[in-house]
């Protein structure tokens, strides 16, 4: 039946994400209790960083999926590779990641979900990363992991996300977000009554560790869920506790919550707040790490996200793709600044982009801000 088309591909992803959000709160809590070493956090290429949760939660979701549905049915496009992780000097390091997933994967009955017989050896824990190679495409069906989304934001205590989405055929049909650090939102009446989403959050205590979260959607239902992130020794159980998320009705600008990326690096700030002023946005901007951004306009708590990236940049398909069909699915509108569809068609990534993107729970929002990027796109210095 097309009801049920996806349905066990999202059981298994929140289920996934559940348990990933489980350990990266447990490497988070390490990292800000002790001195940061040079085995916990590592740089990239492009001077991004990487920790052993985002590698992991790699490893950790790679096993589960392919487990469960079969390696050679299952294609995933993710951030990490094994690159670092396979020098001799990384052999401390490898090992960190190997205690971490054996210990993630031990727990996976509590998510209703099948474990490994026995341990984990590093050759295994290494398999799994590199397993997430594909390219994605056009056709077929392709997972796609941002293990860590907004590695900045985890390693200093703040807001950041777990991103498993499913593309089939070039949409996006499964989206899964977890939230360890963000809220889920109590009071769906009145937003200014609730703990607003920060970039950064004070270090992690018992009584917040359970107001994390994990939203979900999938494609043409209409319906956009959050549950809270399972810690200590509960068990999850599904739907329990799952409460239906919608837009924000604002659509006064003047009323409006708009976020943006908290890196200036590759981010427009000063367009955006061109753009802002232009359209009449008063508050202040929200700059949050990570897809958070996403979640936060999906349950109402902002309205509106602008990207407009700097020359060079290239957005990549998981710092989107769950995060879209949520917003979506909540009843909001996602495009480029040229009002068209994001195309997950392309690869890795999001090559046909026109200049930047645009979320907003509304259309209404949504059209002054396209209309604005074309009045002031030629004055400006991007």
């Amino acid at each position: 039946m097309e009801k049920e088309k996806y349905s066990e591909e999202l059981n298994v992803a929140v289920r996934v994400v559940h348990m990933a959000c489980g350990l990266c709160q447990k490497v988070q809590k390490g990292l800000l209790g002790n001195a940061l070493d040079d085995d916990e956090v590592k740089s990239k290429d492009d001077d991004s960083l990487v920790t052993i949760a985002d590698w992991s939660v790699q490893a950790t979701v790679s096993w589960i999926l392919s487990n469960t549905f079969g390696s050679e049915n299952v294609s995933i496009v993710a951030e990490e590779d094994v690159q670092t992780l396979s020098k001799p000097e990384s052999a401390g390091l490898l090992g960190k990641v190997v205690s971490t997933v054996n210990e993630c994967l031990a727990q996976a009955s509590r998510y209703g979900l099948e474990g490994p017989d026995k341990t984990l050896g590093p050759s295994e824990i290494l398999e799994a990363i590199s397993r997430c190679n594909s390219n994605g495409g056009p056709l077929g069906r392709h997972w796609v992991l941002d293990p860590v989304d907004g590695t900045l934001g985890f390693v200093r205590g703040g807001q950041y996300a777990v991103a498993l989405a499913l593309i089939d055929n070039a949409e996006v049909v499964v989206g899964v977000l977890g939230c360890p650090n963000y809220h889920m939102k109590r009071d769906r009446h009145n937003k200014h009554q609730q703990n607003h989403i920060s970039s950064e959050v004070s270090v992690p205590s018992p009584d917040v560790l359970e107001e994390g979260c994990v939203m979900y959607s999938k494609k043409g239902t209409g319906e956009a869920w959050v549950q809270p992130t399972v810690y200590g020794d509960s068990k999850y159980e599904w739907p329990n506790f799952a409460k239906q998320v919608r837009v924000s009705p604002i659509d006064d600008p003047a009323l409006a919550t708009f976020c943006e990326p908290v890196e200036r690096a590759n981010s427009n700030h000063s367009f955006a707040a061109g753009l802002a002023s232009s359209v009449g946005l008063r508050n202040k901007p929200l700059r949050v790490y990570s897809m958070v951004k996403y979640a936060a306009i999906a349950q109402g708590d902002a309205e509106i996200f602008m990207k407009f990236a700097r020359a060079g940049y290239k957005e990549k398909i998981w710092d989107h793709a769950a995060g879209v069909l949520i917003v979506q699915e909540a009843g909001g509108v996602v495009t480029d600044a040229g009002g068209r569809s994001l195309d997950f068609s392309k690869g890795i990534y999001l090559e046909s982009l026109d200049r930047g993107i645009v979320a907003c729970s509304g259309t209404k929002l949504h059209e002054k801000l396209i209309g604005a990027v074309y009045a002031s796109w030629e004055s400006s210095s991007l």
